[in-house]
């Protein structure tokens, strides 16, 4: 499924291009520098997770250890499922390609990706579980975790100090409490929350342990049902109340950063990105802009959040097999991955280089989660369900217009199971 990831999650962005490294194309030689000396890496990065120092400093460390050269081509988000799948299937595919987290169970069980497991022994012992669940598939790793981000509160401080509010809430119930203050004591809606924000309900429905879908046989299909799912719509629910937003819209439909940038709004869930969003909107509103993370049903853990990411992966048909993971060694380094980090924003693979985020407020506020966060179905069958239009979304508007979260539920699965069931 599509994920329009930005990396660059600091107010002032660090949106960049990838610059590329040229080279001639040659065959796969030894596992040692002279064999290597010559050739071409191809990396397919998307648009914005690799800024400019970052590919000059892997490149450089690239050609010292290997004598080859990587040449980096950036990729929009827009088509690239079909663009990957294409390439995939192909002679001469990208050697190493940057996937979407929950995309790449999909890729793998086409046979397109190389196995990873002695990568995984090496490199991985402290990769962050949750980050790294995604690149595993059939028990076998297929990919790398390379970075991820999530959504996180931000606030208007104004506001919040309008109402007479001091501190960030810690837990569920004092931001619902706050956000009853801002609704009695101000005249800012407490929270924009549109009704199908469908990453934020994601994220509830892990933190009730619920799964969408479930095994009947040799298939799969929806869980919608699940009473644990139904409590997650239900604080759904009681977010949504304190919002005038649209309940058949999502946070795109408008850009919900661009209503909080009005200064009408107390708060806003969303990803780091749509901070300078608001600010490009109004530059005004830059000076009132806060973060904490969603709050948990206790202080001593936040709220569950869906990790959207990237992964790293090796083409099977790549005919430098051995050369690409010489790439991932490096890229995945700590010193590189900490780079990646302190450069755009994102949180790393391992809690270890989390302090690379210090002093980016954004960042700090995200990378709680990253121990309580997860994904969506990690299936191949599963991005069938959040093509538009997603009964996901229709089900939450049910719900927030009246419906019994089970009858809701009992109006779209029948549409569930039928995507589920596609062939990929």
């Amino acid at each position: 499924m599509k994920r329009k990831l930005a990396a660059a999650i600091v107010i002032a962005g660090m949106m960049v291009s990838v610059s590329a490294c040229g080279g001639d194309d040659g065959d796969e030689g030894g596992a040692g520098p002279d064999g290597f000396k010559g050739q071409t890496l191809t990396v397919w990065a998307m648009d914005g997770s690799t800024p400019d120092q970052w590919v000059k400093d892997v490149s450089a460390a690239f050609e010292k250890k290997t004598g080859a050269k990587v040449k980096f081509e950036t990729q929009k988000w827009d088509g690239i499922q079909q663009k990957i799948t294409t390439a995939l299937s192909e002679s001469t595919p990208p050697d190493v390609i940057e996937v979407g987290n929950t995309q790449t169970p999909a890729y793998a069980a086409t046979g397109g990706l190389a196995e990873l497991d002695d990568l995984k022994k090496e490199l991985g012992a402290d990769w962050t579980p949750s980050v790294s669940q995604s690149s595993v598939y059939d028990g076998k790793q297929y990919a790398a975790p390379w970075y991820f981000t999530s959504r996180v509160v931000i606030y208007n401080k104004k506001i919040w100090a309008q109402a007479g509010i001091k501190d960030v809430p810690k837990t569920r119930d004092e931001f619902f409490k706050d956000l009853e203050t801002i609704d009695k004591k101000t005249e800012a809606e407490p929270i924009y929350l549109p009704g199908q924000n469908w990453y934020f309900f994601d994220g509830l429905t892990i933190g009730q342990g619920a799964d969408l879908v479930k095994k009947e046989g040799d298939k799969y299909v929806s869980n919608l049902g699940d009473p644990k799912v139904a409590k997650a719509m239900e604080i759904y629910k009681k977010y949504a109340s304190y919002s005038q937003a649209p309940k058949d819209k999502d946070e795109a439909t408008p850009q919900q950063a661009e209503v909080f940038a009005k200064g009408k709004t107390g708060a806003f869930i969303g990803m780091g990105w749509e901070a300078a969003t608001a600010v490009n909107a109004n530059k005004a509103i830059e000076k009132d802009l806060g973060y904490f993370p969603i709050p948990g049903e206790t202080a001593d853990k936040p709220e569950s959040v869906f990790l959207g990411g990237s992964n790293l992966a090796v083409a099977a048909g790549s005919k430098k097999q051995a050369l690409a993971k010489e790439f991932l060694r490096i890229a995945l380094s700590d010193q590189y991955e900490g780079q990646l980090a302190k450069l755009n924003g994102v949180i790393p693979n391992k809690k270890a280089l989390e302090s690379n985020l210090k002093g980016n407020p954004v960042a700090e506020a995200i990378a709680p989660g990253a121990s309580v966060g997860g994904t969506t179905p990690l299936i191949p069958e599963w991005g069938a369900v959040e093509n538009n239009p997603n009964p996901i979304k229709s089900y939450m508007t049910s719900v927030l217009n009246g419906k019994s979260p089970a009858e809701a539920a009992r109006q779209v699965e029948d549409e569930i199971n039928k995507r589920l069931a596609q062939q990929n």
